[in-house]
């Protein structure tokens, strides 16, 4: 069953990127986080994803919030996606899926492709949004909705 609102984030630690570790701790307690668990770096559906975050960054800047997208791609590869399609977020590298685990995040089509699930989690570290689609282009639309929502309580 995966995480459901109102429950807390799942602490975790992942290198990004850039090769450097990221702490999900280091949000907790200063900003919102978006984290999407994407299948696959530079593939169709995960690029117009990607993209669709890229396009709406600066939104969620304004609204305080950091975005972070997961897949079990490579550092490198991360880093190779990131400077293709000028990605601005943060892509940390879950090669042993530890983190998708501990999000219960399931396999999706046919149990062949690893989920695509975004969480929006709040400055406290409580999940305020869970959804699941393998539909690419609406992830980010849900998540801006969300943290909106949030600024508004």
């Amino acid at each position: 069953m995966a995480l459901k609102i109102g429950d807390r984030v799942p602490e975790f630690s992942l290198k990004d990127q850039h090769g450097k570790l990221f702490s999900s701790d280091s949000l907790v307690g200063i900003k919102p986080m978006v984290i999407f668990f994407y299948p696959k770096d530079d593939t169709p559906g995960c690029t117009k994803e990607a993209c669709s975050f890229r396009d709406s960054y600066e939104e969620f800047k304004e609204l305080g919030a950091e975005v972070i997208g997961i897949s079990s791609d490579s550092e490198r590869s991360h880093q190779k996606f990131a400077e293709k399609y000028n990605l601005p977020f943060i892509l940390l590298s879950d090669q042993n899926k530890k983190v998708r685990k501990s999000f219960k995040v399931d396999k999706n089509l046919f149990n062949l492709l690893p989920g695509r699930e975004t969480y929006v989690i709040d400055k406290k570290g409580k999940v305020m949004m869970v959804f699941n689609s393998i539909s690419a282009s609406k992830h980010m639309v849900k998540a801006l909705e969300a943290l909106k929502e949030i600024e508004r309580i």
